[in-house]
């Protein structure tokens, strides 16, 4: 069967795919042959991780990032190459195809610019221009484009119909009865005419672009109220080409909530008279003549241009701003994927909690649900805060829980009482020395989520939905991959804009980010959900159960061999996934490490040298080195034999980190705690195109801006933080009453280093480049830009639009930060 990128393949023609790779490379830096070679196998079926880990030797070693790059660039171009060769039928089908239309057709570098060249040529069959043709006007249309006649003159000889007939026969009424009609028909003729002019448009579109700006404005005197969120955006005005693409996402945001109105401002003269004048308007007389073109020409301006023109720079800028937000999600999520494991420990997992109590489960190593003597599930709730109060009875079951079963971890979850829960944990711990366990603050964003799905009710049906949260906590601690692929990515919070962008494109991308962060590590067959073995190469949801119903009617996996046996894992998705799916303790040893069961005869080959058995082996570097594998490769061009002993050498390798916590200042527990100039520990929960975002444990995540991270020049703050890392912070603003708090990651005693390299090349659709300077350009005549009736703007924002953000600045010109939080779009609820 073969795979949708065969089939999408299948309408192109040997040159136009050859053309295809050769722009690819050039465009990734790659050789054609290393593109030829992905294609072969994308198009056989391979996906993307078994290429990069099984086929390095027929990619020359083309690593996950650069065959995604790849494999989204390829589908993009056969798109393009498809709907150009449509493009091309219609318009040779219509008698319009030129060699100059069709070079612009064949040069066009996105699907925007394909259907921009195509616009004018589609049919329109109750076009004024249509009707006026089907009428018989042309002919007048023409006499006063090629003639020095007036517009009367040409009329002259004109008999008007009273119906006209359509392609289908179809008799339809026409009303061209007197002068003034017929010489509406006439020009609506000529300005159709004239908009196939394109390199007039593309002149004008570019001219128009560098000076535009756009305006946003409150939509009625009620959404003053009701949108204050926006309020920035009341009276706001910017260069339309260098507005931040976080920016544009908060302005859209608002118009589709009916809070905002938005609308491209720029002139009209200048690009009205490049109209008369590319069309010797000017020098065409008498002077009626001369004027009639002059108005065709303000009509297609005003009319048709500049409309055409507005909507395809919006709608570029959209699409710029939500490939950036998409991307910044999608490198949010495998950051926090890929998030270091506490590993097998026995693990108390708390779901703190006000007035519902705080709920409690503890897992064991392996991550299932503890059962007591009764075998019936370990969990608890107890009431420590007010109204109950029962603090002591609290610490009481606490203390029993963590005794008889030996935890070894708490893990909290750092919502709602977060803080005075880990504080409680901590006085049980410090008043039984003979406790090991040790408390650690985990990010619950989604477990609520989980908590209801219908997953969580297949994997913990005998317990209460407030409970199953506590228990996705704790086993978020022990393996975050694990756990996090069960929620929906948009539920975790570690995006911008996440619901505004294109859902389609944010789902394949988030799920490509999962599937290689899944694979990357690999997956114990006889203990993983189905959720997380859907992501692995090959397989998907029905495979995924499937393995696991027969995982449950036939026992535990002893080799890899025995997956043949499950329903629906045929020879290619056996191939594809086998690599990644791990047997511990099964009937070869081999089964346990990355190397894939078509290698297992090569490994004989390998140990036949050694003359030692395989687990004497394996680990063993000192013995692998001594292995001769040259005429092995010599004889296999399809497997890396270097790969293959570097597996054996460090078998089924995490490449997760080591796992650390912060430590959180115990005296810091909410923001009424916090001092400015305050240095403080705290967890990168969210990186954003305009800077990162801070747990420092006061259940409100503060933001440290892009200016604000270091003394030198950021370009993208995603090259400094991600999500996980233990970063510390110092207290530069506080707005308790609207819960925000401004970082800096600067040190306090240290000058701004004057930065004597050059700057890097600010890359166009990179938010982050354009942070530090955004100075919007005032249009002539206008209000005054970034103005609201209650003055000027927030501090946050004078302080967004220095020129240079690697200046240091004061804290009192941090302000609130309101204007940015509004603009992250990120979750803040940390359920």
């Amino acid at each position: 069967m073969p795979s949708q990128a065969s089939t999408k393949a299948q309408s192109l023609d040997a040159t136009t795919h050859a053309n295809i790779h050769d722009k690819l490379a050039r465009a990734l830096g790659i050789k054609t042959a290393q593109v030829n070679a992905f294609v072969k196998l994308y198009d056989e079926g391979a996906t993307v991780p078994f290429i990069a880990r099984y086929r390095k030797e027929k990619t020359q070693n083309l690593d996950d990032a650069q065959l995604r790059a790849l494999e989204k660039s390829l589908n993009y171009e056969r798109d393009m190459a498809t709907r150009r060769l449509k493009i091309t039928e219609l318009l040779s089908t219509q008698g319009n195809l030129t060699d100059e239309l069709q070079a612009r057709i064949d040069n066009a570098t996105s699907k925007l610019e394909l259907e921009d060249i195509y616009l004018p040529y589609r049919p329109r069959r109750r076009s004024p221009a249509a009707k006026a043709r089907a009428a018989g006007l042309d002919v007048a249309a023409q006499a006063i484009l090629t003639q020095e006649i007036t517009p009367i003159e040409a009329l002259a000889d004109y008999q008007a119909p009273t119906s006209i007939t359509d392609d289908n026969d179809n008799e339809i009424e026409v009303d061209f009865s007197d002068v003034d009609k017929q010489l509406a028909g006439v020009q609506a003729i000529i300005i159709d005419e004239w908009t196939q002019a394109l390199d007039l448009l593309d002149g004008l579109r570019s001219g128009f672009a560098k000076t535009a700006s756009i305006v946003s404005s409150v939509a009625s005197e009620e959404k003053r109220e009701v949108g204050e969120k926006f309020k920035d955006y009341f009276e706001h005005s910017e260069s339309l080409t260098r507005l931040p693409n976080h920016r544009l996402l908060a302005m859209l945001r608002g118009r589709q909530e009916n809070v905002l109105t938005l609308k491209v401002e720029g002139e009209d003269a200048p690009f009205v008279e490049k109209i008369i004048s590319h069309f010797k308007v000017d020098a065409k007389a008498p002077a009626e003549r001369r004027e009639f073109l002059t108005q065709a020409a303000n009509s297609l301006w005003k009319d048709k241009w500049r409309p055409h023109i507005e909507h395809r720079l919006l709608t570029e800028k959209r699409l710029t701003a939500e490939a950036d937000a998409i991307e910044v999600f999608a490198n949010n999520l495998q950051h926090l994927l890929m998030a270091a494991p506490a590993g097998r420990k026995v693990i108390l997992g708390v779901d703190p909690g006000i007035r519902h109590g705080v709920k409690m489960a503890i897992v064991d190593a392996q991550g299932h649900v503890m059962l007591d003597s009764e075998d019936k599930p370990v969990v608890a709730t107890v009431y420590p805060f007010a109204p109950d109060n029962k603090m002591a009875e609290a610490k009481k079951i606490i203390d029993e829980l963590l005794s008889t079963y030996h935890v070894d971890l708490v893990a909290i979850g750092n919502g709602t009482a977060s803080r005075e829960t880990d504080a409680m944990i901590k006085e049980i711990l410090a008043a039984n020395t003979d406790l090991k366990a040790k408390a650690v603050i985990v990010n619950e964003s989604g477990a609520s989520v989980y908590s209801a799905s219908e997953l969580a009710g297949d994997e913990l049906a005998d317990l209460d939905v407030s409970v199953r949260g506590a228990v996705s906590i704790a086993r978020r601690l022990q393996d975050p991959l694990s756990e996090l692929v069960k929620v929906d990515p948009k539920a975790i919070g570690v995006g911008q804009y996440q619901h505004d962008v294109n859902q389609n494109q944010l789902a394949d991308s988030l799920d490509k980010v999962t599937q290689d962060s899944v694979n990357a590590v690999g997956v114990d067959v006889n203990t993983a959900s189905p959720a997380i073995l859907a992501h692995i190469a090959g397989l998907n949801r029905n495979v995924a159960q499937q393995i696991v119903t027969y995982r449950k009617e036939h026992g535990a996996f002893d080799n890899r061999e025995a997956l043949k046996n499950v329903p629906r894992l045929g020879a290619k998705t056996f191939e594809q996934a086998a690599g990644f799916l791990r047997i511990h303790d099964g009937s070869n040893p081999l089964d346990a490490t990355g190397v894939h069961p078509e290698s297992y005869e090569l490994v004989d080959r390998l140990l036949a040298q050694t003359g030692k058995a395989l687990p004497e082996v394996l680990g063993n570097d000192g013995v692998l080195k001594t292995i001769d594998t040259t005429a092995l490769a010599a004889n296999d061009d399809n497997i890396s034999v270097k790969a293959i002993v570097d597996e054996l050498a460090k078998p089924a390798r995490d490449p997760r980190p080591e796992f650390k916590t912060a430590n959180f200042r115990e005296d810091v527990n909410s923001i009424k705690d916090l001092e400015e100039g305050m240095q403080l520990e705290g967890v990168v929960t969210n990186v954003t195109a305009f800077g990162c975002f801070v747990d420092v444990g006061v259940h409100q995540d503060g933001l440290v801006h892009i200016s604000q991270m270091a003394n030198d020049f950021v370009a993208d703050p995603m090259n400094r933080v991600k999500p996980g890392d233990i970063v510390s912070v110092r207290v530069i603003s506080i707005d308790e009453q609207r819960g925000r708090i401004g970082f800096s990651m600067k040190p306090e005693s240290e000058k701004p280093a004057r930065n004597t390299d050059k700057k890097p090349t600010r890359p166009r659709s990179n938010p982050a480049a354009t942070e530090g300077d955004k100075r919007p350009t005032k249009p002539r005549g206008k209000r005054p830009q970034g103005r609201s009736d209650k003055g000027s703007k927030p501090a946050s924002h004078r302080s967004n639009n220095a020129p240079k953000s690697s200046k240091a600045e004061a804290p009192s010109k941090i302000g609130t930060l309101g204007a940015l939080l509004q603009e992250a779009g990120v979750t803040k609820n940390k359920k």
